[in-house]
């Protein structure tokens, strides 16, 4: 029966919604992070809104060393493994540091899983091994194509990785969840995507816009294969996207062998469409300007997650709406960030 779960980056913005999910539904989950992309603050925060404070440790999963000695001090019965470097326009420019990061830390991650016998792992996967989609929607069937950048090199990698560790050992289970594009904010205005200098994701840079702490929102690209000609992609809340790392953990405990999901909203929606559904939920004014196209993106990747659905029981329950509400009242709140 599943109850410690060990939550790598766990203050981040999807792990820490994730450890709100896991302590409601009544798991203890312990966290490690190393704050390269993360606040110690937001511990007291997940305490405001769960009364729960969970154990911490501040560590970095590529230390064996460190995380062995975590390993050997709590009784874990599930992984979930988000820590990693993320941005994908920094991965292309500097790809040994994402390699050596990523891969290393599930390495050290699975090893020591085996050691001490942790059996249920969760991966924190991408849409990015995809690739250049064929066709969209996409499905957990379609082949995980050459990726577009370093970033989701490491995703494919690291699927891989897993998919031989659960054939080398058939007592292991693996969900290997594949997310869109998470944006939004815990309701509360309390936890949200905090990132470090200018965002490279395009909820936080809306939302800086949105209160006057950027100039103009730049879009880049309005020449794709698409319904506006800005790139398409499929927006999830993030409150939803955690629910279903809930969900992934229900299913591991029946012992599942390893599985994969899509995690989205199977719909697609567009820069501009996304910047008039913020503008129409906060009633504000988004001046932006197009710029030249940044090179991997691709013109459409939007999700089916039925099989999520009928596997796991669950879909998301937040519009995009709802999203581009809550990360603005999380901005306004914290106009500097996470202090």
């Amino acid at each position: 029966m599943i109850h410690n779960v060990l939550v790598t980056g766990g203050l981040g913005f999807i792990g820490s919604e994730t450890v709100i999910a896991l302590i409601e539904s009544g798991y203890t989950p312990i966290i490690v992070d190393n704050l390269f992309n993360a606040k110690e603050s937001v511990l007291g925060r997940i305490e405001v809104i769960t009364g729960v404070s969970p154990r911490y440790y501040r560590a970095d999963c590529c230390d064996e060393n460190a995380m062995r000695k975590i390993f050997a001090e709590n009784k874990f019965d599930a992984v979930i493994h988000f820590a990693g470097y993320k941005a994908v326009g920094e991965s292309v420019e500097k790809p040994l540091e994402y390699y050596q990061n990523n891969i290393g830390s599930a390495c050290v991650i699975l090893k020591l899983m085996r050691e001490f016998g942790v059996k249920n792992f969760v991966f924190s996967s991408s849409a990015t091994v995809y690739g250049v989609p064929e066709s969209v929607p996409l499905f957990e069937t379609d082949p995980v194509r050459e990726a577009t950048n370093p970033y989701g090199a490491t995703k494919i990698i690291i699927e891989g990785i897993c998919k031989d560790f659960a054939k080398a050992d058939p007592s292991f289970n693996i969900a290997l969840l594949r997310y869109f594009n998470p944006i939004g904010a815990h309701p509360s205005g309390l936890l949200g995507e905090d990132p470090n200098g200018i965002p490279n994701n395009l909820m936080p840079y809306i939302s800086q816009v949105a209160i006057g702490k950027l100039p103009v929102l730049h879009v880049y690209g309005n020449d794709y294969n698409t319904v506006d000609g800005t790139g398409v992609r499929d927006y999830i809340h993030v409150v939803d996207l955690a629910e279903g790392h809930v969900a992934a953990l229900k299913k591991l405990d029946a012992g599942c062998g390893l599985v994969i999901y899509n995690l989205g909203t199977g719909k697609g929606t567009s820069v501009l469409e996304l910047v008039k559904a913020f503008e129409d939920a906060n009633g504000i004014k988004i001046p932006y300007q197009i710029e030249g196209r940044r090179p991997g993106d691709v013109d459409a990747s939007y999700a089916n997650c039925d099989k999520a659905f009928k596997e796991l029981g669950w879909k998301t329950k937040l519009t995009v709406e709802d999203a581009c509400r809550d990360a603005y009242n999380f901005q306004k709140k914290n106009p500097n960030g996470i202090l």
